[in-house]
């Protein structure tokens, strides 16, 4: 019997993004699907994926949106530029053909936000955006409007052989993405915990998650996203204060105000706390610190604003969000924090999966022996139980025979001459 292929589906932050052109909330969505809006949130985040009837109703729905975005994209009428008209706009200038050795070097891709100190300066949160300002005709250069000269005809250049990109393999992808999200991620996790060991072994456990779940994380549009969400959900899990660990304090930061600033963010909810590192630290927007964090778009926001009053309300001089970006990043990189080497993480999680994969082994197989054993020995047929035993009274004790007297034994002797010495026994005859 083979199974038909499952309906492939937008990544997590398309699909928010369909919803929300669609003018639809999490729960109108849905009640379309028929599942929970928390199940809906996190198909959005990226934290679960829908299988079976939910996945082609999910996908179906989707394909419909995108659908009607791509129908008001073509009906709607292009916008003339207010400089330009059919009398005024100047013929379109040839643009030469660069050579090799002329050609300017390609711009380097902007990192992702991976790190603390690598997002840029954030402003303050609006409390309602508006749409953004139409350009008008002085906005732009006026050396725009004038024709450039058209360049002298050259020969062609002859375009030069490059070689092929190499194909990186799954160990060596994930060595590249362990040590260019790693130390950042482990700053950012101090952020949440105060905890330096603690940080270190929520990034190790979530990139050896990421190892276990490498097909899956190597095709997602932000693996560092993924791993980020994962060290934050171990560092900030409410088991890791039974932990021995957690009973003894690390010590705190040796400068007062970087002090200050870590008990002030450790005595902030851990919601909030999450929400705050995201925009602030690592500088995410709103749209992606609700998704990452699960909530809403005014949740988070709600959230951030919070957090933003107990800090400054301790720390009135990092009211502005500028400056709270500035000190989180030096908080996170004052301190003196290492992340292990990739192979040695991935050997971890190696040998870890084997532990448990062996530990699940063996206890099935102990527990199909502890079946099989019981249906070995268990009775075939019912058995009545026996019923407890119960006092009787009235008998008169039993009495052990004593000696016989002399009258006895000769009364005794006389039985036995008679019985030996007497008269045959009479028989009946038929005659």
């Amino acid at each position: 019997m083979t199974r038909r292929p499952a309906p492939p589906l937008p990544p997590p932050k398309a699909r928010r993004h369909l919803r929300e052109t669609a003018a639809l909330t999490q729960t109108q969505l849905a009640s379309r699907v028929g599942v929970t809006p928390g199940t809906v949130r996190a198909w959005e985040s990226g934290r679960t994926t829908p299988r079976g009837r939910k996945r082609e109703a999910y996908a179906k729905l989707l394909k419909t949106l995108a659908d009607e975005e791509t129908a008001r994209r073509t009906t709607r009428p292009p916008h003339a530029h207010p400089e330009s008209t059919p009398e005024t706009d100047p013929a379109p200038t040839p643009t030469p053909t660069p050579t090799p050795e002329t050609a300017p070097a390609p711009a380097p891709a902007p990192a992702p936000n991976s790190g603390s100190e690598s997002a840029p300066a954030r402003k303050p949160l609006p409390p309602e955006p508006g749409p953004a300002p139409e350009s008008g005709p002085e906005s732009g250069p006026k050396s725009t409007l004038e024709p450039a000269p058209e360049p002298e005809p050259g020969p062609e250049p002859v375009p030069e052989a490059r070689p092929a990109p190499v194909a990186l393999t799954p160990a060596q992808a994930f060595d590249a993405l362990y040590e260019f999200g790693a130390p950042a991620l482990v700053r950012q996790t101090y952020l949440l915990t105060g905890r330096r060991e603690q940080a270190r072994e929520a990034v190790e456990r979530a990139f050896q998650t990421a190892w276990e779940h490498w097909p899956e994380v190597a095709r997602d549009r932000d693996p560092v996203g993924w791993v980020r969400a994962t060290a934050y959900e171990y560092a900030l899990s409410p088991w890791q204060r039974l932990r021995p660990r957690h009973r003894h304090p690390e010590p705190p930061p040796a400068d007062p105000g970087d002090r200050t600033l870590l008990n002030t963010l450790l005595r902030l909810p851990p919601r909030h706390r999450r929400t705050l590192v995201l925009y602030d630290g690592v500088g995410l927007d709103l749209p992606e610190t609700a998704a990452e964090t699960e909530a809403s778009t005014p949740t988070a926001a709600n959230r951030l604003l919070r957090a933003r009053e107990a800090v400054a309300g301790r720390l009135p001089a990092l009211a502005d969000p500028q400056a709270l970006h500035r000190r989180l990043a030096e908080l996170a990189s004052n301190e003196r924090l290492g992340a292990a080497r990739p192979h040695a993480v991935r050997g971890d999680g190696e040998r870890r999966a084997r532990f448990w994969t062996r530990a699940a082994i063996a206890f099935t197989a102990a527990l199909i022996g502890t079946t099989a054993l019981t249906v070995r020995t268990a009775p075939t047929h019912y058995e009545p139980p026996v019923s407890p035993g119960q006092a009787v009274r009235g008998v008169p004790p039993r009495v052990a025979q004593g000696s016989l007297s002399d009258e006895e034994l000769e009364l005794r002797h006389k039985l036995r001459d008679q019985l030996q010495h007497g008269p045959e026994r009479l028989s009946p005859r038929l005659e």
